[in-house]
């Protein structure tokens, strides 16, 4: 469960899950208004939808700061299981992407979180708006979103450079096509103010959230618009909202070469593995001549679809987001030797969002969606592959694989309208950062628990993307006695890793 809902989406790669500082200059997208109450909200109809749970739709303007028209936001609850007097409120999940569902991940709630925040607070999920059954982002078709992710993502020659700038120009022309009055209100800043409202909805003061992934994002987005509005914040698996896309994207892709050799490590102690070298230098290498190999010849797929070059770097980033997935990693690998990549797609086919009867979730369009709309993205697609060089040197099998991903950012019809954060005033903010995040370097984490003027930081001496729920007793009674009490532990605080 743990490897399917705490994941930052690279589809559109991580230098779209970023802002650069110098936003600060041409943007005021957090300008921060008097926190009064605005326009009130009315209650939340809820009826119920099964296994415990309930659902409601929160309705907001469509354009925060032009209300009239309005958009139908999915919200799901599991009522807390304690008593009256046990219940403290609700807490809104998030668990990143952007683009995946916070109201499935809420459904997910009795595996994701503990008994005690489960016996405390009403779990609240919502899907933002533009994912899932809320006002969806659409672009491409399902077929055209399958020539999309199999794009050379490396082009080596002009022809190849030319087919993925028509496909990143195609995708974004879809999106102003079939989506055109959402995609200039997708970005997080509109979220964030969605999440007001449904705060003052669900009847809380002031805000208790977890946010996982792209969730830290926009964690800090609220509490930079509304610092006197957060009782508690839990941020687990941080982005860093300051820091260069290039430098972004390039730690990213190094983090994932980290967890590549913990994994290769870890299987050539443990025996059994799919690499003839008896060495991790080896074994990485391998893994660069199984990439070369699908970039000339895809490999054998489910039948109708081959796994190219680009479907292999997908199929390799899913299991490497978790330690508990090496071992599906290890017969990924073992098959994909032996020239068959069906495991390969079906990892890729996870982290799209892609389902077994051919159909798309909209992951990877609003993924894609909201990642343009924060920006900022370069314009000329040479700026990409200068950047894409830059990123080999230091992570070889994946950096200019992330790099280029963004591409259809350098043809959005909007500008981006996200600034730096700062949350000051807020209550403490509590920031998790895993030390060999693959997806998330912790890095990012000590880097916004700085920015945050309330920011306290957590180290977590483990592997996989984000640290709660994910065997660690330490991280799991720091974060559910924060929740609870509302205490943060002393900044710079460490949990020990397990195994």
């Amino acid at each position: 469960m743990r490897g399917r809902w705490c994941r930052a989406a690279v589809v559109a790669g991580v230098l779209t899950m970023a802002t650069a500082t110098a936003m600060a200059m041409a943007m005021t997208g957090l300008e921060r208004g008097p926190e009064r109450a605005g326009r009130p909200v009315g209650a939340l109809t809820w009826t119920d939808c099964g296994g415990g749970f309930e659902c409601a739709t929160l309705r907001v303007p469509l354009a925060h700061r032009r209300p009239g028209e309005q958009v139908g936001i999915a919200v799901i609850r599991l009522p807390a299981s304690g008593g009256a007097g046990e219940r403290i409120g609700s807490l809104v999940v998030n668990p990143g992407g952007p683009g995946a569902s916070g109201v499935e991940y809420a459904r997910a709630a009795r595996v994701v979180l503990g008994a005690e925040v489960r016996k405390r607070f009403d779990v609240v999920g919502f899907d933002p708006r533009g994912v899932g059954r809320s006002a969806p982002v659409e672009c491409l078709s399902d077929a055209e979103l399958d020539a999309f992710v199999a794009l050379d993502g490396t082009p080596d020659t002009a022809g190849e450079r030319l087919a993925l700038e028509e496909g990143a120009r195609r995708f974004a022309e879809g999106c102003r096509r079939r989506s055109g009055r959402l995609l200039p209100h997708l970005g997080t800043v509109d979220v964030a103010r969605d999440l007001d409202r449904l705060r003052q909805a669900l009847g809380e003061r002031r805000l208790t959230y977890l946010g996982k992934s792209y969730g830290t994002l926009l964690g800090a987005v609220y509490a930079s618009l509304f610092p006197g509005r957060v009782r508690a914040m839990v941020l687990d698996g941080a982005l860093d909202p300051g820091g260069s896309r290039v430098r972004l994207g390039v730690e990213q892709a190094a983090g994932f070469e980290r967890a590549l050799r913990a994994y290769a490590e870890d299987c050539l102690a443990a025996g059994g593995c799919p690499f003839r070298s008896r060495t991790v230098g080896g074994a990485v290498q391998e893994v660069s001549g199984l990439l070369r190999r699908a970039d000339e010849r895809p490999l054998r797929g489910d039948g109708r679809r081959r796994v190219t070059q680009a479907v292999a770097v997908l199929g390799l980033l899913g299991p490497l987001y978790d330690r508990a997935l090496w071992p599906e990693l290890t017969e990924t690998l073992r098959r994909a030797f032996q020239g068959d990549g069906a495991l390969l797609l079906r990892n890729a086919d996870q982290l799209t969002g892609r389902h077994d009867d051919g159909t798309y979730s909209n992951e990877t369009e609003a993924n894609m969606a909201v990642n343009c709309a924060d920006g900022p993205h370069p314009r000329q697609p040479a700026t990409y592959g200068r950047n894409a060089a830059a990123a080999r040197e230091r992570a070889p099998r994946f950096g200019p694989y992330l790099v280029w991903s963004s591409l259809p950012c350098a043809y959005w019809p909007h500008p981006p309208a996200l600034g730096p954060v700062t949350a000051k005033g807020a209550a403490p903010i509590l920031v998790i950062g895993t030390e060999r995040d693959p997806a998330t370097p912790y890095a990012w984490a000590r880097r916004l628990a700085g920015e945050l003027g309330s920011g306290v930081l957590l180290r977590y001496r483990g592997d996989g993307h984000t640290a709660y729920s994910s065997g660690s007793r330490c991280v799991d009674e720091v974060v559910e006695g924060y929740l609870v009490a509302g205490v943060a532990p002393e900044d710079g605080a460490v949990c020990p890793g397990i195994g």
